[in-house]
C-alpha cells in the first residue's frame, strides 16, 4: 500500500503518511521523536529499528499525536497508538478455498460483539459449524473498521484498516476466515465509505482535502472521491480486505449517501479494480440499478422486498411502509419477479421519484430479507419480526423468501425465531454521548409507539440484552429453516435464473414464474379462487393453492 507502515524484506518499516495540511510530521513510537521528510504533502521515514508489533503515532506540526489512519490495528482503541502488523505473519491453512458461486449464496449478517457471549471473532468460530448444519453458505460481518468505545454497530468507524480490538487480534480474524473456508463457507465484509465516525476521526486537522464542503451527508461534510488520494485510499481499502484477509465479498454500506461527480465514479472504479470471483453487494436507497448486474457489482440489498413482507406480516404502515400500504403483496409480486418495486415511480413516503428499471436484471441481482440489522435496529425498541407477527404468516413468508431465486439473507437468532430485541447501541463520552441519547429519543417521536422510555443507547445493559442467547433455540423454526434451505441447495442453487413475471391472483395473492420455477402464493387471511395450478407435484406446499396463507412452489 502506499499508505502506512509496511513491513520491508530486509528488515525495518517504511511509515508513510498523507497530511497535505500539515507543516511538519514526527513519527513517535519507543520514547523517540524522529522527523519525517515531506514532499507533496507526503511524509515518508524508514526505520529499520521498527518491527511487527512496534506501536507509534504521528506528531503533527509539533503538537497534536494522531494514529495512523491506515492503521492496521489499534490496541488501545482509536485515540491511541498504531501497532504494526506483517500481513504475511498469519499461516492460512491448505485447504485450497477458491469461493463458492454467487447462486450458492444463503447470506447470514451477524454483529461480531453480539453473536455470542464471548463477542469475540474466535467465539464466531465455534458457531460455524451450526450455521453450515442449517444449510448457511454465507456469513457477513457487521462493519469491523475501529471505532471509539467498546460497544458499537460499526458505521462509527473512524479507521478503515483497523478491526476494531473489541473483538480480538487481526489473526483472530483471519483465523475465523480460515476456519470458515475451511467448513465451505464464504466471508463477506460489511465496509462503509459514505463517511467517518463522530470520534476519533483526525483527518480534518492535517488533510482537510479529505472532505468537500460543496456536498453533505446525513453525518457532515461528504468524503471527496475527486481527490485521486483519496480515491486510492478506499480502492486500497477493498483490496485489502479482499486479498489480505481473503474476504470473499464486501458490502457497501448506503452508497446513495456517496457523492462522486468525477468521470468515473468511484463505485465503477473500484468494481473494475476488482478480481472475478468475489462478490460485490450494494446498499442503495436510491435504487440505482446501473451498477448492478453482469460486469457491475454482483447484487443490491433490496429494501423494497423487504418493506413489503414486513407489511404483510405486520400491517404497519408508519414511516417508509406507506410506500407500500397500497398493495404489499403485489409490491412483493413485483419485487420477486423484476427487482425493485419502486423503478421510477413516485414515492410516497419521499413524494420523488424513485429508482430505475430493474425488469430486465436477473433475480441474482438482488439479496432479500425479512430483517437486517437496520430493519430491527433501527426501531425504537429493537423489536424482530418474531415480537411483530404470528408464526403462520412468518412461516408462509419465510417459505416465499428462502427458495425465491433471489439470494436470501437471514438475520442473525432468526432461524429459531429469536425474540430478543437487537436495539441501537454505542459507547460514547461526554457531550458527543448525550447528543447521541437525545438525537435517538428526537427520531422516534413521530412515531405512535414512542415514549420517553426507549432504552438508552449508551449503557451497557442496552448491548446486553442484544447478545444472543443461544439456550434459547426454538427447534420448531429451526427445522422449518432447515428444511427449506434444504430445498433451495438441492432445487434452487444449482440453477440460474433470470428476471421473471408475475400476475395477481387477488389482493393478496399473486403467481410468479421464472423459467422453470413457479410460485402461487396468498399472503391474506381470505382465500382465493386459483383455477389453473402446475400438474406435476409441489417442490414445497403448506396448503391447497389459494388458501389462506398458502405457499406452493413447482418446479418445472
Amino acid at each position: 500500500m502506499p499508505f502506512g507502515a509496511e513491513v520491508q524484506a530486509g528488515g525495518g518499516v517504511r511509515f508513510r503518511f498523507w497530511a497535505p495540511g500539515a507543516n511538519s510530521v514526527d513519527l513517535v513510537f519507543a520514547g523517540k521523536t524522529l522527523p519525517m521528510k515531506g514532499k507533496d504533502g507526503w511524509f515518508e521515514h524508514v526505520e529499520p529499528q521498527a518491527g511487527p508489533g512496534t506501536q507509534y503515532r504521528y506528531r503533527i506540526d509539533g503538537e497534536l499525536l494522531v494514529p495512523d489512519p491506515a492503521s492496521r490495528f489499534q490496541p488501545e482503541d482509536v485515540d491511541g497508538p498504531s501497532e504494526v502488523i506483517d500481513p504475511q505473519a498469519y499461516k492460512w491453512s491448505d485447504h485450497a478455498w477458491h469461493g463458492r458461486p454467487w447462486r450458492e449464496a444463503v447470506v447470514y449478517e451477524l454483529h461480531v460483539g453480539t453473536f455470542t457471549p464471548e463477542g469475540t471473532y474466535a467465539g464466531v468460530a465455534k458457531k460455524l459449524k451450526a450455521l453450515v448444519d442449517l444449510g448457511i453458505t454465507a456469513i457477513e460481518l457487521m462493519p469491523l473498521a475501529d471505532f471509539a468505545g467498546k460497544r458499537n454497530w460499526g458505521y462509527d468507524g473512524v479507521l478503515p484498516y483497523a478491526p476494531d480490538s473489541a473483538y480480538g487480534k487481526p489473526e483472530d480474524l483471519k483465523a475465523l476466515i480460515d476456519a470458515a473456508h475451511g467448513l465451505g463457507l464464504m466471508v463477506f465484509l460489511d465496509v462503509v465509505y459514505n463517511h467517518f465516525g463522530p470520534k476519533g476521526n483526525y483527518l480534518p486537522r492535517y488533510a482537510p482535502q479529505f472532505f468537500t464542503e460543496k456536498h453533505h451527508t446525513p453525518w457532515g461534510a461528504a468524503i471527496d472521491f475527486s481527490n485521486e488520494v483519496v480515491r486510492k485510499f478506499f480502492v486500497h481499502n477493498v483490496h485489502y480486505w479482499l486479498e489480505e484477509y481473503r474476504f470473499d465479498g464486501l458490502r457497501f454500506d448506503a452508497v446513495h449517501a456517496i457523492i462522486d461527480e468525477s468521470p468515473k465514479h468511484i463505485l465503477n472504479e473500484i468494481c473494475g479494480s476488482v478480481a472475478v470471483g468475489k462478490h460485490l453487494v450494494l446498499e442503495n436507497d436510491a435504487n440505482q440499478a446501473r451498477f448492478i448486474g453482469p460486469g457491475r457489482y454482483t447484487a443490491q440489498w433490496n429494501d423494497d422486498s423487504h418493506h413489503a413482507y414486513h407489511l404483510l406480516a405486520t400491517g404497519e404502515t408508519d414511516g417508509y411502509y406507506v410506500s407500500y400500504a397500497d398493495g404489499p403483496a403485489k409490491h412483493l409480486a413485483r419485487c420477486l419477479a423484476e427487482g425493485f418495486a419502486y423503478q421510477g415511480e413516485v414515492s410516497p413516503f419521499s413524494k420523488e421519484p424513485r429508482g430505475e428499471p430493474s425488469a430486465h436484471l436477473p433475480a441474482s441481482c438482488f439479496v432479500d430479507f425479512l430483517q437486517n440489522h437496520d430493519q430491527v435496529g433501527n426501531r425504537a425498541f429493537g423489536e424482530r419480526i418474531a415480537q411483530l407477527a404470528d408464526e403462520r404468516r412468518l412461516k408462509a413468508l419465510s417459505a416465499i423468501h428462502l427458495l425465491a431465486p433471489s439470494p436470501p439473507l437471514l438475520f442473525m437468532g432468526e432461524e429459531w425465531g429469536c425474540t430478543q430485541p437487537f436495539l441501537f447501541f454505542c459507547d460514547f463520552e461526554g457531550e458527543l454521548g448525550e447528543a447521541v441519547r437525545n438525537g435517538r429519543r428526537e427520531e422516534f417521536k413521530r412515531f405512535a409507539s414512542f415514549n420517553k422510555s426507549i432504552p438508552d443507547p449508551l449503557a451497557e445493559d442496552t448491548f446486553r440484552r442484544c447478545v444472543l442467547d443461544w439456550t434459547k433455540r426454538d427447534a420448531g423454526w429451526l427445522a422449518h429453516y432447515k428444511k427449506l434451505l434444504q430445498i433451495r441447495a438441492r432445487s434452487i442453487a444449482r440453477r440460474d435464473f433470470g428476471p421473471g413475471k408475475y400476475r395477481m391472483l387477488g389482493e393478496r395473492a399473486f403467481e410468479v414464474k421464472w423459467d422453470g420455477l413457479t410460485l402461487i402464493a396468498n399472503c391474506g387471511d381470505q382465500k382465493v379462487d386459483v383455477k389453473v395450478v402446475p400438474a406435476q407435484a409441489a417442490l414445497w406446499s403448506n396448503g391447497k393453492p389459494g388458501e389462506a396463507w398458502s405457499v406452493n412452489w413447482w418446479l418445472n
